[in-house]
């Protein structure tokens, strides 16, 4: 199975939202550049995550995108199924005509797991995976590579503050 660059953009682009919604909306621009992802390809992204009732748009100055719902709440299945993604590893979709018309060998295994992907993806929370060890300080180091300086300042007194608390 292979997850195509709808799915992995998706998911990336939802983790920086995740990673820097203490710090306000998230431009595009930011994402984009960040994550290499390019700008034309993240708002066709966006305008199915905000379909999905995933983001929310923040106009005007210091506008961008912020989570609709708390990072707690959205799980990766939700993101890849939104961009229009599927979990599925069967040659047929699910239609069970994988070969010459009829259902082959070994289609049940691939609908199995299948299902036990995407039961797995919406197990995890962008936030179980955005505070997984080292994540914070990863999005910390690109975004000073990439100029992102008050984002990654704030995130660092966040990340301190929940140093302290530990």
């Amino acid at each position: 199975m292979r997850l195509s660059t709808k799915g992995r953009y998706g998911v990336t682009a939802m983790m920086d939202l995740a990673i820097h919604d203490n710090a306000g909306p998230v431009t595009l621009a930011d994402i984009s550049q960040c994550q290499g992802i390019s700008l034309s390809y993240l708002e066709q992204l966006f305008s199915k995550l905000r379909k999905h009732k995933l983001v929310d748009g923040v106009r005007g100055p210091g506008g961008g995108y912020r989570l609709a719902r708390p990072a707690e709440e959205i799980s990766i299945a939700e993101i890849i199924s939104a961009v229009d993604e599927k979990v599925d590893v069967t040659r047929c979709n699910h239609e069970g005509n994988c070969q010459d018309g009829v259902r082959c060998l070994t289609h049940e295994l691939w609908e199995e797991l299948s299902e036990r992907l995407f039961n797995f993806l919406s197990g995890i929370t962008l936030a179980q995976f955005a505070n997984r060890p080292g994540i914070h300080e990863l999005a910390i180091q690109r975004d000073n590579i990439n100029g992102r300086f008050i984002l990654a300042r704030r995130q660092q007194e966040v990340l301190q503050q929940q140093r302290r608390a530990s």
